[in-house]
């Protein structure tokens, strides 16, 4: 008996592998799939959905045409058969491509696959193929007529990911959650700052009833108004004296992951908390995770009905405030994605105006445009439930000081990227990327720690602000489906300054280099650390992991 279609596949993917010589996470990278997911579809565990994934596993391990065809035609085997490998237990399935963008085989690749197919069918014998008609006519005319389903390729669509009208770049699309008590802020350019793990906890702002301790936010919110910083300050973290037998937290004094006991209690506070920072605080998070046991440990009921009543208190004394429903993480996870859906149908979203989500990569190592698929994910949730609210990333996962940290390159290209795939899920109505954390050193990218000096990571973040300071976004997209390699990306712009309009595309790729060549009117080139190249029509642009700005002449 031979190789079942999923493993005949999987043999082949993994024969290219092994001849590249590349790692399943240096594959990974260069795809953009995580390590695990490109080891599971070279055992046979998983059949991609889209031929276009597997050719681009195909082409970083160098494969050639013939065997491109070879797999497309093993793929087409493994897809529409009934014993196609399934995944395993617990296993999420590969992210999917946005809107426009999964590949279909490359022309010469259906071609030459056809050309195989026809030359095996014309090396049929007359006999041959009238024994075949000869059965098909006897099984018909012996069994009823069945229609056998069969999986077939995706709708190639050609073009962006998306086109809209163009809008200014918020420079609150670049936040940071502050690491610290001190007070002190960013010395580079940054655009909105988050409270969090800095000394703001409920618990450590009312460590007993009646009793308030301002000291610690005061200095949050006095430094980031003479910064001109807008401020988010999270509402959350129960006093062990609200909650006295409620679940502990993860943080060493006690601070409580179950909601208070009275929910008048928590009124109380939030009422005290917009009541002194009233025009100071411009948005109020309330609650950190809404869906992580370690943060929140009450029902979904419940937290419905707190930001229900938080919403009531602070539209109440501030109108202007923005209210941003509890954030919604482990969205990698089946048990987070049902809570968020849950928090969604008991209608919590009716009383925010923003609703708050935690981005990640499900490594460090892994692109930041993997995140798309959680926003991907947290979309349909919302359609499901009939809703189309805005979106802040307002965080990470827990486990992120765990996790090692990137070299010096990787993690000034990851900065800067983590702020474009915000800038690329705008048709999400993404508008904010709080990224976690500023002032700390323990996590896989530091931007600076307190006291010390913006690192090149830092550097490059505030050179992309630079970038689109006067500038308006107009469309993104990736790969093939507008005419670039697969592993490019890019977002297009318009830059608009006293006597100065002109287009430029923001590229970079999500692993590897690719060779672009630069278009009409296409004038420069500039880098992250503020050098620039003068480039004309028709030259080869060089494409890395390192975001590079094209500018045309206006």
């Amino acid at each position: 008996m031979g190789a079942a279609p999923a493993e005949d596949l999987a043999e082949l993917l993994s024969d290219l592998k092994q001849r590249s010589g590349r790692s399943y996470e240096a594959l990974g990278r260069r795809v953009g799939m995580s390590r695990s997911t490109v080891h599971r579809y070279c055992r046979g565990v998983i059949v991609p959905d889209s031929y276009g994934t597997v050719e681009r596993i195909a082409k970083a391990c160098g494969a050639s045409q013939a065997e491109l065809a070879e797999l497309y035609r093993r793929w087409t085997h493994a897809t529409t058969s009934p014993d196609r490998g399934a995944a395993e237990p617990g296993e999420t399935a590969p992210a999917p491509q946005t809107a426009g963008s999964a590949p279909e085989p490359a022309a010469s690749t259906v071609i030459s696959w056809r050309s195989k197919y026809l030359d095996v069918r014309h090396g049929f014998t007359f006999v041959g193929l009238g024994l075949v008609i000869l059965c098909v006519f006897v099984l018909t005319a012996s069994t009823s007529p069945v229609r056998q389903p069969s999986r077939q390729t995706p709708q190639w669509v050609n073009g962006p990911s998306w086109t809209l009208p163009e809008a200014s770049v918020p420079r609150t699309l670049f936040g940071v959650t502050l690491n610290t008590a001190t007070g002190a802020m960013p010395t580079f350019r940054v655009g909105a700052v988050r409270l969090w793990d800095g000394g703001t906890r409920w618990a450590e702002i009312q460590p007993e009833r009646g009793a308030f301790d301002w000291s610690v936010l005061d200095r949050h919110v006095d430094g980031a108004g003479k910064a001109g910083l807008p401020v988010l300050f999270v509402v959350g973290g129960t006093p062990a004296w609200a909650s006295p037998t409620g679940a502990v937290g993860p943080y060493p004094d006690g601070t409580r992951a179950a909601p208070p006991d009275d929910l008048n209690d928590w009124d109380t506070f939030v009422r005290a908390v917009v009541k002194r920072y009233r025009g100071r605080i411009q948005a109020y998070e309330l609650w950190v995770l809404g869906n992580d046991p370690r943060f929140y440990a009450g029902s979904m009921e419940t937290l419905v009905e707190m930001t229900r009543r938080a919403g009531r208190i602070i539209r109440a004394a501030d109108p202007e405030a923005t209210l941003v429903c509890p954030g919604m993480g482990q969205l990698w996870t089946a048990e987070g994605r049902r809570k968020l859906h849950r928090f969604a149908t008991l209608g919590g979203y009716d009383h925010c105006d923003v609703a708050g989500i935690k981005l990640y990569q499900r490594t460090p190592s892994d692109p930041p445009e993997s995140m798309l698929e959680l926003v991907t994910t947290v979309d349909r949730a919302f359609h499901e439930a009939g809703i189309h609210p805005r979106l802040w990333n307002t965080g990470t996962t827990y486990s992120i000081p765990l996790q090692g940290s990137l070299d010096e390159t990787r993690a000034r290209n990851y900065a800067v990227r983590f702020f474009l795939t915000g800038l690329y899920a705008r048709n999400f109505n993404l508008e904010r990327m709080y990224f976690y954390n500023w002032g700390g050193t323990k996590i896989p990218i530091v931007l600076q720690a307190v006291g010390g000096v913006p690192t090149r990571a830092a550097l490059a973040v505030e050179q992309l602000q630079r970038w689109l300071i006067h500038a308006g976004s107009r469309s993104c997209g990736h790969g093939t489906a507008i005419g670039l390699p697969e592993n490019v990306w890019q977002c297009e712009i318009t830059v608009t300054k006293p006597g100065d309009r002109h287009d430029a595309t923001i590229r970079w790729t999500i692993g590897g280099t690719a060779e672009t060549t630069a278009g009409p009117g296409v004038r420069a080139v500039r880098r992250l650390d503020g050098t620039a190249e003068t480039v004309r029509p028709g030259d080869s642009i060089t494409v890395t992991e390192e975001p590079i700005l094209i500018e045309s002449r206006p």
